[in-house]
């Protein structure tokens, strides 16, 4: 069995078809097949299930792309470790980042992290937070800066900060000003993300201990999406962030205040089964020092700093 080999297979299951693993990594279909077929014989297991919408890992090809996901990541990985351990960090790491913060704060979080940590090289998503902390249970992100409501057992977690959840408004609600109740908020329209994303846990939740029925006129599990809906006059919304200016200058009146408050913690999490590399580590400490920094700078509405 060759490294490639591995690499043939994860590349196909993360395309969903061979000729669109093909084309990306310039390999002729033929012979990617070949190569498939040949570590299926090797290890005596079919691990695709082809149709004509593609392909998809059978339960054995499901074990078979974690364990070579994580192979190929601590492959990648062993040049930087190995020149580390002599000398100034190296290595590549990959995190990402809440697309609710991303706009404001990706671009200087990697600055910071290249700045601090020039020799190590970034590779960065961002995403729904749920999205991220999937990437992170399959190996393919190191790292990830999102929102949670729960403790996962799988997951290594530093919290951040709480941040307040705001009503997303397109034009400003005549006689509100800087904060509304939560029993005029559920009789507004609502476009909300589906459960169980944590943000609909937590809002579902408060308006079940306020005995409260929100009325939700639709549904996305795109925040980008969500806030495209409330520009559009389909309703209201309910977000982790007190300001869009960064994404959306000028779309929206400025946000209000849920009250009774309404919270989510934004951590720093990472997998508890696979230990960071010392570039990983080195970019965890770079990040949750400049998250803390940014909070205590008052950069973030609604956002309360955890010790």
């Amino acid at each position: 069995m060759q490294f490639r080999h591995l690499r043939y297979f994860v590349k196909v299951v993360e395309a969903g078809s061979f000729s669109r693993a093909a084309a990306e990594i310039h390999v002729a279909q033929p012979a990617l097949s070949q190569q498939i077929g040949e570590l299926e014989e090797r290890l005596g297991f079919v691990l695709l299930e082809r149709s004509s919408r593609g392909v998809r890992p059978t339960a054995a090809g499901e074990i078979v792309f974690s364990e070579a996901t994580e192979i190929l990541r601590q492959l990648e990985q062993l040049p930087g470790v190995v020149r580390s351990s002599s000398g100034e960090v190296e290595g590549v790491v990959n995190f990402g980042m809440t697309v609710a913060i991303a706009g404001a704060l990706a671009g200087p979080a990697v600055a910071a992290c290249k700045q601090a940590l020039p020799k190590v090289t970034l590779k960065f998503s961002d995403g729904e937070s749920d999205d991220l902390q999937a990437r992170i249970e399959t190996q393919t992100l190191d790292m990830a800066v999102v929102f949670e409501d729960h403790f996962k057992p799988n997951f290594s977690r530093h919290p951040l900060y709480r941040q307040r959840l705001y009503l997303v408004i397109k034009k400003p609600l005549a006689g509100y000003r800087g904060t509304i109740p939560l029993e005029q908020v559920a009789k507004l329209p609502l476009v909300l993300p589906p459960l169980p994303r944590h943000r609909r846990v937590v809002i579902d939740r408060a308006f079940a201990e306020a005995g409260l029925t929100p009325n939700i006129v639709a549904e996305t599990d795109a925040g980008l999406s969500e806030l495209s809906a409330v520009r559009s006059g389909v309703g209201y919304s309910i977000f982790n962030a007190g300001t869009f200016e960064n994404v959306y200058p000028g779309a929206f009146a400025e946000p209000l205040l849920i009250e009774p408050p309404i919270f989510l913690t934004c951590s720093l999490v990472s997998s508890s089964d696979f230990p960071l590399t010392h570039a990983g580590e080195a970019v965890k400490n770079e990040l949750i020092r400049f998250m803390k920094d940014q909070i205590a700078a008052n950069t973030r509405p609604g956002a309360e700093l955890i010790a």
